[in-house]
């Protein structure tokens, strides 16, 4: 008689997946950073990976928005004008740090899914040099022209005197602005969103801190108004490029930048300005179209402007965490065409689409429904506040569209694509948006309320027709 057989252990077959991460367990991983081969990684789960330290990151860039503008909100509305202003302005310094960052993003996540690091420290090295190059000549031309371009954008004499010192240190240090876009694209290229998160949290906790510092004169700091405002973004994005340039240098990060990746490689300075010349023309139809909308405002005064302009940084404060979404799928993209999976990049803007439009679709109801409470926070002058109000309900209107746009514009860019969403952008921004604005706002006499109405139409367009494009697929073919 055979004796009984001791029970046999289950094994697991070869090569089974590990049993999937909790929900809270996959957030943590995230924000503390890991390695992950986002090429193999299950799609939802790469998506969120990538998107919480990037939303998180532009959560923080919100926060300083929203922050910035109560301390200056108090100044009146003279300061708050300034500001607008100078953002419109800016359109210039903002097209060219989104187009090298579209450009470094692009090329760095190709190679990382080619499996070429050197070559992903290459690209990232040419990105640097290029974005200080092209801060330098802005930064001397726009600080010198503070005044007169203030002038030329409409604003009055009160604005110009008050206003010139902020215009001038927010061009001079332009170069903060662009090594902080720049340098943490090279990151979220790299898919080490959280290094991207935490020197991004750094910059703004410091302009936080700075900011009613500088403009009040608390303690041993110079009461400077609202050139304070100005001079404690810089410092305080300084602070966070300074932390950039020596994460890269040490390679604590998943990328690491040599001596030798700095040095001019005409080949790879080619690839990078193929994809970011485009990339800033994109941006810069788009950001300048801003000034033209803000330069119809202007016709009916400072408070029409003050009122828009705080309203758009409460929109702001709403549309920039999508904006990390956004921003993972655009990794994802390139990452997995680099890797060969045309078909894996798209399915994870899909995902990345669907958990956008379900985020910001709530955002939306919420301004729609609660403007006031919204702008309660904010010292506006009683004239502003009904700009403000119905700007902001306006423009909600419209979020739905912008979630699932931003999502698809940015994969293009992800992709190396940057021409199908500028002449998107000229279409919808320059041939449309600008002239329904005028038209609404002036000879049907809709006034202010034309320009938020042009603002929100322009937008849903944009998402629609970006949309039809992406699904043709032609920028699966894209080389990069």
């Amino acid at each position: 008689m055979n004796e009984p057989s001791a029970p046999v252990e289950p094994v697991d077959p070869p090569h089974a997946p590990p049993p999937p991460a909790s929900a809270w367990a996959t957030i943590r991983e995230a924000i503390r950073g890991s390695a992950q081969d986002f090429t193999r990684v299950p799609l939802r789960r790469a998506v969120v990976l990538l998107a919480v330290p990037m939303v998180l990151e532009m959560s923080m860039e919100s926060l300083f928005a929203v922050v910035d503008m109560l301390w200056v909100s108090r100044l009146g509305s003279d300061a708050v004008a300034t500001v607008g202003l100078t953002e419109a302005m800016l359109a210039l310094i903002y097209a060219v740090a989104f187009g090298l960052a579209a450009g470094a993003t692009a090329l760095v996540a190709r190679r990382v899914g080619e499996k070429n690091p050197d070559g992903a420290a290459r690209a990232a090295g040419q990105s640097l040099i290029a974005a200080v190059v092209v801060a330098a000549v802005l930064g001397v031309a726009g600080a010198a022209l503070a005044p007169r371009l203030l002038a030329a954008m409409g604003a009055s004499p009160a604005v110009v005197a008050q206003g010139a010192g902020y215009t001038a240190v927010m061009f001079g240090g332009n170069v903060t602005i662009v090594l902080l876009f720049v340098a943490n694209a090279i990151f979220r290229g790299a898919g080490d969103a959280a290094m991207a998160m935490r020197s991004l949290w750094l910059a703004n906790i410091m302009n936080i801190l700075l900011g009613p510092c500088f403009i009040f004169g608390l303690g041993p700091f110079p009461r400077l108004g609202i050139t304070g405002a100005a001079v404690a973004t810089t410092i305080g994005r300084g602070i966070g490029v300074v932390y950039q340039l020596v994460t890269l240098a040490r390679g604590d990060g998943r990328i690491a930048i040599a001596s030798r990746h700095l040095a001019p490689d005409a080949a790879a300075m080619r690839s990078l300005l193929a994809v970011a010349g485009t990339g800033t023309l994109q941006t810069l139809v788009e950001t300048a179209s801003w000034l033209g909308l803000v330069r119809i405002l202007s016709t009916f005064g400072s408070l029409a402007v003050a009122g828009y302009t705080v309203a758009m940084r409460i929109a702001l404060f709403a549309l920039l965490p999508p904006f990390g979404l956004a921003n993972a799928a655009a990794t994802l993209v390139g990452q997995n065409l680099g890797a060969g999976e045309p078909e894996r990049a798209q399915h994870a803007v899909a995902v990345a689409a669907r958990y956008n439009v379900v985020f910001l679709g709530l955002v939306g109801v919420a301004f729609v429904a609660l403007p006031s409470v919204m702008l309660l926070p904010f010292q506006t002058e009683p004239g502003a506040l009904p700009y403000a109000t119905e700007c902001l309900r306006i423009v909600a209107l419209g979020f739905l569209f912008y979630a699932y746009g931003m999502v698809v514009v940015t994969a293009f860019n992800g992709a190396g694509d940057t021409i199908t969403p500028t002449l998107i952008n000229l279409g919808c921004f320059w041939a449309f948006k600008i002239p329904m604005a005028y038209l609404l706002a002036l000879p049907l006499g809709f006034g202010p309320r034309g320009v938020f109405i042009a603002i929100t139409i322009a937008y849903s367009v944009q998402a629609m027709v970006s949309g039809l494009l992406f699904r043709r697929g032609r920028w699966k073919l894209k080389k990069v």
